[in-house]
Parts: structure tokens; C-alpha cells; sequence
């Protein structure tokens, strides 16, 4: 609908607002009124405005996502965005209700993050009707790759030029410039050498020198974003994930990471997607130690869900050690979202097991032996530099599934009931959980596409042929067919308890360091879940005392259907077992 007059001066004091915080100190001759018009009529709000509400959860437990590329299947002769549709509605439609597509756009390097037109869909993945159809039929959430651009793009081509669109839009500064303090996620020289029409510059490159940091101090960048999430609107975007967000300003003499500016551009962001779409949501991708990564929900006005970083290097490291005491210890330390926002759990994607996140949660030795195991399991270790140039681990790559085919003690027999009882840690856990294609189809690691690109990451980033995949998920004796059965099984158990709403209650339990558990009371606080689950390659008792079970309620576990009719004091609890105990 057409704002009124009120409606309209209400967003615009709440965008002159950002603005202000955003430009006043480094901009002061800019006209910040024109801006603020600039920006509400690109994303249309003087024409189609919508009221938002605050405080309002755009989910529920249905929400389950799947994360893909757009090739992550192929079938010759076939865009494999078509064939990626056909796969979600055969095999995962009931269960999965949204579908993160990484990014689908024309690129350069890093299999799809470094965008050379933001406007156009990578051909040889197909196009927009086929993105159309898939967000007809799912949520789709999308990059906004929105900290750096395609040396091969248009605009840096412009860059060189010193002219046309774009030619402005890229960050500049002299190599003399106090850059020793930045925190990069890379090991490469931060700025590349540049010949352009004015001469020598230096661009920076937080990342790879075929991505080139944007520079939002120039507001036609922002204003090019903004219009970029208008047309990620129009076309059936419902979920922007922003990808390295928590580098895009830069200020020289600082790190130049989550600096003020960066998380007021998020609020500007969600101020104008709420009236534009109040059910779309906001991810933000910030891949740093756990502190600072929940700064991004601000006060319920920033970002909408954040990734939970930390969960799968605890997670994994939980599950080889057979001790829980660090996932526990967290567990505990985090604050419960508030309504209108949510976690964002996932323990695999296609980038790496971050470390990162586990920065101040595990001790150095922690992550060393983590790091020994993950290599005995055919892992690779990728590096950034810290501050003053030092050089750190940043995150393993391996497939998840090979990550859990054992224990610091080597490979066992266990590595279905292992990697089935991490999911069932995950969906359990307050928050929106988010499935890697590769986990729900338990692929192993690549070896031949890592030799191949000499990438770190290729090893988790297998591209499925079609035919193969069926073939395989017809085989009930494959580890692939296993683990897909067992995980929609408890994604379809998952959906149908009130009590797993992102935002449900929750509790740690005290279990000691074999036995992790955490309780789930639904908003209505009707039904109570005891998750429960031996991290451990041994049996392990659990005392029905230590669980709070209702006298007057019927309790039984959803999983194997058991009821517990107080016949026994102590449970026996399987290498891996999951035990979800609720009252119905």
C-alpha cells in the first residue's frame, strides 16, 4: 500500500537516522536528506510500504533449510538449477521448507564469491525463471555478497577506466597507510597493485586479489546494494544472507572488522527490508569469535538470525573426544534470541569447520589434537593472518561425514550413529537448523576435486551426478541412502513438536561429561523435550532422577517410541543414542 503522511515521516527519520550514524563523521558535505529520499524510492517504499511488526518470529519448527550450490546435482544437457528443483521436490519436499542456493551468479574464484554481475544468473547454471520456480515452492535465501566484488566484473573494469558505472566503488589506500592491526581471514598481501587510468593504486583485498573490498564510505555503493535487494526481492528472495559482512567498513589504524558503521549499515538494511517484506529475514554471515558474533541481533534490530559459529567445531570436537565438558560450558554461556530473532544452527557448509568461533571456548591444545584428528581423517587446514601478521588456523576442511568416522583414538565402527547423533544435537538446539546438502546426502570428502582446483575447500563442494546419486539413494545398504532415511526422520519427528520452536525455552542438563542434554519447553509451556545424547563409543547409564519428569505427565522417547512407565531408575544409553523424552 501507499504510505501516509505519518507512516512515510516515520521512515524517513528512521532512515536519516542510519545515515546520520553512518556518514556524518566521514561524509559531512553530504546532502543526507536527498540520500534518504534516494534510498526509499530504489527500494520503493514511497509506493508499496508495509507495516512491520516487532518482535515477531518469521519461523516456526517447520523451518528447515537446505544448503546447496546450484550444481550441487547435475544431469548432462540439463540446467542444473532445473535438476536441483526436481531433486528438492522428489526427495526433500514435506521436510525441507527453505533452500539456501549459494551464490548463483556470474563469478570469477572462490566457487561463486567473487560476483562479476550481481543482476544476472551464472548461465551455466540456468536462470531466473528457474530461481523464480524454486522460491515459489521454497523460502530461498540468497547471498548478498555485499563486502567485496569480481576483479573480472564490469565495475572494477570501470575501476581501471577511471569512468561508467562502478568506476568509485572500490576502496582505496597507500601502502604506507597503518594497516598492521586489520584481521583478515587470509595470508595473502591485503592490498593488490593496481594500474588504472589514474595511475598506480592499491585496492584492498580482504579475501582473495580477485576480490576487491567495496568501499561503502562512497554512498552509491550503499545505494547500489539497495538496489540490488529491491531486484533479490522482485525475483523471490525471502532469506538475505549477508556474506563477510563483518568487514565491510574499513577505517585505517583499526582492524577494520565490526566497527560501528558496519552494524549500522545491518540496521539500515533491516529497517528497509521490514517494510518492504515484514516475512523476510535477515542472516548475517560473521565468521569471528562467538562475542562478537552475537553483537549482530544489536537490541532485535540488526540482523534477524545469526549463524551459530561456534556450534560445529565444539560439536565435532565433543563427538571424537567423547567429553561434552566444552559444549556444555557453552551451551550455557548463551543467551537466549529474543522474539524477532533467532540462532541459525548448522555443524557443515561449504566452507570449512571454522576455528575461529572456537577462539576462547577451546584451549590451544584442544584445537591442535582437534586438528591432529581431522588430518588422520583426511582434512585439510587453511590459514589467516592475525593481527601483526600472525599466522593462525582459521578453519578444517573435510566433509562432515568423514569428520565423525571416528575418535582421537582413530576410525571405528561407528560413523552412521555418530554423524546422526550431531543432526539430532542440532535440531534439537533453540534456533532454525540449516542442513548441508552433502550432510543430508553423507558425502564423503573429494579428493579428486581438491587435487584438481588445489583448493582447500573443493574437498566438501562434490558435484553429484543425478543418475549416480538415485542410484545410490536406491541402495538401502549405501551410507548415503542410511543417512538421508534416518535424518528426515528426525526432521519429520522434529516439525511436529512445538517445543523445538526456534525460540522455545531451553535449559543445559547436568549429565556429566559423557551424557550431553539439554531440556525444550514449547511457548505455551505444554510439552517439555529432555534431549538427551551419549557423546561417547561406550554405554553410558543415565539416572532418571536427574530428569525433572512430571509425575502426572505420561513421558516417552520419540525416537524409539519407548515409554518410560517408571519400571526402572536408570536408563542405559547406547554408543550415540538419541533420546528425545517428552510429555506429548
Amino acid at each position: 500500500m501507499t504510505p501516509n503522511d505519518e507512516q512515510l515521516q516515520q521512515l524517513k527519520q528512521t532512515v536519516l537516522h542510519h545515515l546520520t550514524a553512518i556518514y556524518a563523521d566521514t561524509s559531512p558535505e553530504l546532502s543526507l536528506p536527498a540520500l534518504c529520499d534516494d534510498i526509499i524510492n530504489i527500494m520503493r517504499l514511497n509506493q508499496d510500504y508495509k507495516e512491520s511488526v516487532s518482535h515477531r518470529n518469521n519461523w516456526d519448527q517447520n523451518d528447515v533449510i537446505l544448503i546447496t550450490y546450484g550444481n550441487s546435482i547435475k544431469k548432462e544437457g540439463e540446467a542444473p538449477l532445473k535438476t536441483l528443483h526436481r531433486f528438492l521436490n522428489k526427495e526433500v519436499s514435506g521436510y525441507i521448507n527453505g533452500v539456501h542456493i549459494l551464490p548463483f551468479f556470474p563469478y570469477c574464484s572462490d566457487d561463486g564469491f567473487a560476483v562479476m554481475d550481481y543482476y544476472e544468473v551464472n548461465k551455466a547454471l540456468g536462470d531466473w525463471d528457474d530461481i523464480e520456480a524454486i522460491a515459489n515452492d521454497y523460502r530461498l535465501m540468497a547471498d548478498l555478497v555485499i563486502n567485496h566484488g569480481s576483479s573480472s566484473g564490469t565495475w572494477f573494469k570501470n575501476f581501471i577506466k577511471g569512468d561508467g558505472p562502478g568506476h568509485d566503488y572500490f576502496f582505496t589506500t597507500s601502502p604506507s597507510a597503518p594497516i598492521s592491526q586489520v584481521v583478515r581471514p587470509r595470508t595473502s598481501p591485503l592490498l593488490r597493485e593496481t594500474e588504472t587510468h589514474d595511475g598506480t593504486q592499491y585496492v584492498w583485498c580482504t579475501f582473495s586479489h580477485t576480490q576487491v573490498d567495496f568501499d561503502f564510505r562512497n554512498p552509491e555503493v550503499l545505494k547500489e546494494f539497495i538496489n540490488i535487494v529491491r531486484f533479490y526481492l522482485d525475483k523471490g528472495v525471502h532469506i538475505f544472507r549477508l556474506d563477510a559482512v563483518a568487514f565491510l567498513w574499513k577505517k585505517i589504524g583499526t582492524n577494520c572488522l565490526n566497527l560501528p558503521e558496519t552494524h549500522e549499515v545491518v540496521r539500515l538494511m533491516r529497517s528497509l527490508i521490514q517494510h518492504a517484506d515484514p516475512d523476510a529475514v535477515i542472516i548475517t554471515e560473521t565468521n569471528i569469535p562467538n562475542r562478537e558474533n552475537l553483537s549482530y541481533f544489536g537490541n532485535a534490530n540488526e540482523a534477524h538470525c545469526i549463524y551459530n559459529f561456534s556450534l560445529p567445531p565444539l560439536l565435532v570436537n565433543t563427538l571424537v573426544t567423547g567429553d561434552c565438558f566444552y559444549l556444555k560450558q557453552w551451551l550455557m554461556s548463551m543467551p537466549p534470541a529474543q522474539h524477532g530473532t533467532a540462532y541459525f544452527n548448522f555443524i557443515a557448509s561449504h566452507d570449512g569447520i571454522g576455528l575461529r568461533p572456537a577462539e576462547g571456548l577451546l584451549s590451544e591444545a584442544e584445537i591442535a589434537s582437534l586438528i591432529s584428528t581431522m588430518q588422520q581423517f583426511g582434512g585439510r587446514i587453511s590459514w589467516r593472518e592475525g593481527e601483526n601478521g600472525v599466522k593462525k588456523p582459521y578453519e578444517i576442511n573435510i566433509s562432515l561425514f568423514d569428520a565423525l568416522q571416528g575418535t582421537t583414538s582413530g576410525k571405528d565402527e561407528w560413523n552412521i550413529d555418530r554423524f546422526i547423533c550431531a543432526h539430532a544435537i542440532m535440531l534439537a538446539l533453540e534456533g532454525i537448523p540449516g542442513i548441508y546438502i552433502h550432510s543430508l546426502l553423507a558425502t564423503s570428502n573429494d579428493i579428486d576435486k581438491l587435487e584438481q582446483t588445489e583448493q582447500n575447500r573443493s574437498i566438501n563442494r562434490h558435484e553429484w551426478d543425478e543418475d549416480a546419486l538415485m542410484a545410490e539413494l536406491a541402495t538401502p545398504t549405501s551410507q548415503h541412502a542410511q543417512v538421508s532415511g534416518l535424518l528426515k526422520k528426525l526432521i519429520h519427528l522434529r516439525k511436529q513438536q512445538r517445543a523445538f520452536h526456534p525460540n522455545a525455552t531451553q535449559f543445559t542438563l547436568h549429565l556429566g561429561e559423557k551424557l550431553f542434554g539439554f531440556w525444550r519447553q514449547s511457548m505455551d509451556r505444554r510439552q517439555s523435550i529432555f534431549c538427551i545424547y551419549n557423546v561417547t563409543d561406550t554405554e553410558q547409564p543415565l539416572r532418571i532422577a536427574n530428569l525433572n519428569l512430571v509425575v502426572t505427565d505420561r513421558w516417552w522417547d520419540l525416537i524409539s517410541g519407548v515409554i518410560l512407565d517408571g519400571s526402572s531408575d536408570v536408563i542405559t544409553v547406547a554408543p550415540y543414542q538419541v533420546l528425545w523424552i517428552t510429555n506429548g
